[in-house]
């Protein structure tokens, strides 16, 4: 009797939750107009997605550069390739089925290098990237909601310095969509994909002999809905809902916007004044420092990840928050989640908005952010033994 009463609690959780999602896409489709309401089902859809295929930049990126394991980087690439074939036609006609479309592109200075690289040395003593912060946190990883708190207090403070940084030396932001075309732009994006993918195969083969073998996914007995799925079925459904996110919102899916907003908002609240740091003087940041928090598509999208990774977290039967956290561990997340913060309002992005979303976007600040970002991360692997204690032989933490 208990094991069926055991077995019907996550069913029971997770009809909540999503009766829970379906209020608030309703409720705020109703204020502010139905494709919000439907970008609130899209962002849980890629909570889901994150967390059922453990799609991680952080861990991916962490195993490549330690092991010359590259199962992960060739997943990103299907993912960016895909998203290249479905934005930048799109981005060239500038309208996608009657909505105005438009990309991340942005300018190329010294703030995106030093923010991307600090963005990446937070990657790993945070344990997660943007997305990886959110789908953890909202999958009951309790140390990751540190690292989220942080985050958002480096956000803070990267707005708070983010009119000095731009005014440093940078170049104009470049389009490879504008530059080459649409259909050139493809070309030359898909054939810097298969470069890096080509590279990840030969120095696996020879560090290894071989490529890793993925695990097998069995989707009989509803494994669709409690995982795990295949990575790269993870990287499908990323680059299909980043597209479906420029289709409803007119611009691509990004993350950390929304963590510099959360943190003006709390800091007005407490008596603070932001509006005249350069950050939000910018017409649309102002407004939306004006606005309510559930009119940004930004906010209302990262809700739904959370929603959406703690829904399948719980029909996994994995949802089992626990305080005992290291003090390393929690130092390590305090000073990684305030590194991706600040590093993120430097480089304009994240892993999502800059290096995902502007890659798809055809930015070239995007492929900028990837060189920079990953060498951070092989900065931050190097520190991690002062905060982590070294893992048993092979043991891998999933991370975003």
């Amino acid at each position: 009797m208990a094991t069926a009463l055991e077995a019907k609690r996550p069913r029971q959780i997770s009809l909540t939750l999503g009766a829970l999602l379906l209020a608030g896409a309703v409720l705020i489709g109703l204020a502010y107009g139905t494709r919000l309401g439907l970008l609130m089902i899209v962002g849980a859809l890629l909570g889901v997605s994150l967390y059922h295929a453990a799609f991680g930049f952080t861990a991916a990126w962490r195993v490549f550069i330690s092991e010359r394991r590259g199962r992960g980087l060739r997943a990103q690439m299907v993912m960016l390739a895909i998203a290249v074939l479905l934005f930048f036609p799109a981005l060239g006609a500038g309208t996608l089925w009657g909505q105005e479309v438009s990309g991340f592109v942005s300018p190329i200075g010294v703030s995106v290098v030093f923010g991307a690289f600090l963005f990446g040395i937070g990657m790993q003593l945070g344990g997660g990237c943007a997305s990886g912060t959110l789908f953890t946190a909202g999958g009951g990883n309790a140390r990751m909601v540190i690292t989220l708190i942080f985050f958002i207090v480096g956000s803070l403070i990267g707005s708070a310095h983010f009119a000095w940084w731009i005014g440093l030396p940078a170049f104009q932001p470049v389009s490879l969509v504008h530059t080459f075309g649409a259909g050139g732009g493809m070309a030359v994006s898909l054939a810097l994909f298969g470069g890096i993918a080509a590279l990840t195969v030969l120095l696996e083969k020879r560090r290894h002999g071989g490529l890793e073998e993925a695990p097998r996914a069995n989707f009989s007995q509803g494994r669709w809905l409690t995982g795990p799925w295949p990575l790269l079925l993870g990287a499908v459904a990323l680059a299909l809902l980043n597209f479906a996110t420029l289709a409803l919102a007119g611009r691509p899916w990004g993350i950390t916007s929304a963590f510099a907003l959360w943190g003006a908002k709390v800091y007005e609240f407490i008596g603070g004044d932001v509006s005249q740091w350069g950050y939000w003087q910018s017409p649309d940041n102002a407004a939306a420092l004006r606005a309510s928090v559930w009119s940004d598509i930004t906010t209302v999208m990262n809700v739904g990840i959370i929603l959406g990774a703690m829904m399948a977290a719980t029909l996994a039967g994995r949802f089992a928050p626990t305080l005992r956290i290291p003090l390393g561990s929690v130092m390590a997340a305090v000073i990684g989640g305030l590194m991706l913060g600040y590093g993120a309002r430097l480089a304009f992005g994240c892993n999502i908005g800059a290096y995902f979303s502007g890659i798809a976007s055809g930015s070239l600040h995007g492929w900028v952010w990837l060189v920079a970002g990953f060498a951070g991360n092989a900065v931050g692997i190097r520190l991690r033994p002062l905060f982590f204690e070294r893992p048993s032989e092979g043991s891998r933490a999933k991370s975003g």
